[in-house]
């Protein structure tokens, strides 16, 4: 091989090696450029869900930001729960008397008796007989005035009726008055011969007493009207 041959190939081998250290150094990322994923990527990797211009995605089944509200199906103004109560038909007022829908018994429409009974001890029995021809209502207690008292005695709270008592034509209703008390306990004690008994409404009565008259004290008491004179007669 003569000189120039070995020359040329010498020169051929330089210029491979220094093509072959040009290719490396572009592969160690010196001298080319990253260009970033392709768009093709960039479209791919974007979240599911997302809308333009930054709006964000309402989820499934919310509509304009509100909640439809639930239907009432109450009529307004009213109640489902109970109905209102009936109004009575009678009721106690502030005198001790009850309101009733048939007229009151009185001096006008009945008899009234005074009769002194055996048992219980001191006791007199009041005894209403309607004598009208209509229904009356005997309400509250005798307001009884003995002789020239000033005051008329208490009621016995204990013997108010469960109900109104009404007295058809012919009917009576009673009343029981404790005169004095049994053990002789009792003050300001005296005879008395008269009596005047009240009514609720209307006019009074004036029922006879025996001849002697009775024995009346402090502890003088009358029960409510009765429709049963046991009742009248149990205080």
């Amino acid at each position: 091989m003569s000189a120039r041959t070995a020359r040329t190939r010498l020169l051929a081998a330089t210029t491979v090696a220094l093509a072959a250290l040009a290719l490396t150094a572009c592969d160690n990322g010196k001298g080319v450029r990253d260009e970033g994923p392709s768009a093709a990527s960039r479209s791919s990797s974007q979240p599911t869900g997302s809308t333009a211009a930054g709006t964000k995605a309402k989820p499934t089944g919310e509509t304009g930001g509100s909640t439809a509200a639930p239907k009432s199906t109450a009529t307004p103004g009213t109640t489902t729960a109970g109905t209102s109560g009936g109004s009575g038909s009678s009721g106690k007022n502030g005198s001790g008397t009850t309101a009733t829908r048939n007229p009151a018994c009185n001096g006008a429409n009945s008899k009234t008796t005074a009769t002194e009974v055996s048992r219980p001890l001191n006791h007199l029995l009041l005894t209403v007989t309607n004598t009208g021809a209509k229904n009356c209502d005997l309400t509250g207690y005798p307001i009884a005035r003995f002789g020239e008292a000033q005051s008329v005695p208490p009621v016995a709270e204990s013997t108010h009726p469960q109900a109104v008592v009404t007295l058809a034509p012919g009917e009576s209703g009673y009343a029981g008055v404790l005169l004095s008390a049994a053990d002789g306990s009792g003050g300001n004690g005296y005879t008395a011969k008269t009596l005047v008994v009240g009514f609720a409404k209307g006019s009074s009565a004036t029922p006879a007493l025996p001849a002697k008259g009775v024995y009346v004290d402090d502890k003088l008491t009358v029960t409510y009207w009765q429709q049963r004179l046991d009742d009248a007669l149990a205080y």
